[in-house]
């Protein structure tokens, strides 16, 4: 059996949420890749739990969208089509560039604080070329700014929507460092803090648009029917 680095869990009574937030993370990690098989028994093994609780976290990532139940296969972690990918991006245009503008003229004196923090903190990660650790300033980044659009079922659909395309996101950011180009990692973030720190809704909702643009334009290059060489 082949080793997937899970951490061996103590016994709690929150064995279960255990369970799914140790095969959540590997998967929005990237340890657990698109199409990699979820064998019930192996995970409960590596996890040291019996295979009930990992039944039920396998069944709650298929509720969220980041597991499928493939036949004759079970449970893998799933991998998006190019198409797939495009509608998440189009619902995630809708509503990042309303939460954009919408937190833009609420943000407070503490949020730029956190901004300018979670910003430093994607120079770094970019620097140290450490994907993950990008990816997840990135998010909190955003998330400073959509929460203070003060609509938590606004931010939660966003962070699910997130979830979903995790794997796209690694790719992506990894391809970006690879190419000798990973200034594109932090432009629009610069952008985008600039708005905020002016106090300009219209341009940061322009530059969430223009940013989600982009990994459209990317999205649809990788469609099997273009022309465009990726």
């Amino acid at each position: 059996m082949t080793s997937m680095a899970l951490r061996r869990l103590e016994p709690s009574s929150r064995m279960g949420d255990q369970v799914f937030e140790a095969i959540h993370s590997a998967i929005l990690s990237g340890e657990l890749s698109a199409g990699h098989r979820l064998r019930i028994r192996e995970l409960a093994d590596e996890l040291g739990t019996s295979v009930m609780p990992v039944r039920e976290a396998i069944r709650r990532l298929e509720n969220i969208g980041l597991v499928d139940a493939v036949p004759r296969k079970g449970a893998v972690v799933k991998s998006f089509t190019s198409e797939e990918l495009l509608h998440i991006y189009a619902v995630r245009r809708l509503l990042e560039v309303e939460a954009a503008t919408w937190g833009a003229s609420k943000v407070s004196s503490h949020g730029l604080a956190r901004l300018e923090a979670e910003y430093h903190g994607m120079e770094q990660a970019v620097s140290d070329r450490r994907v993950i650790d990008y990816l997840d300033h990135d998010e909190e980044f955003l998330g400073v700014v959509y929460e203070a659009a003060d609509n938590p079922v606004l931010l939660e659909t966003i962070r699910t929507l997130w979830h979903r395309c995790r794997s796209y996101k690694i790719v992506g950011a990894q391809r970006a460092l690879d190419s000798g180009q990973p200034e594109h990692l932090l432009t629009y973030q610069k952008g985008l803090l600039d708005a905020l720190t002016a106090g300009d809704p219209q341009a940061a909702a322009t530059i969430t648009g223009e940013s989600l643009d982009v990994a459209t334009h990317r999205i649809r290059e990788a469609l099997p029917d273009s022309s465009t060489e990726h």
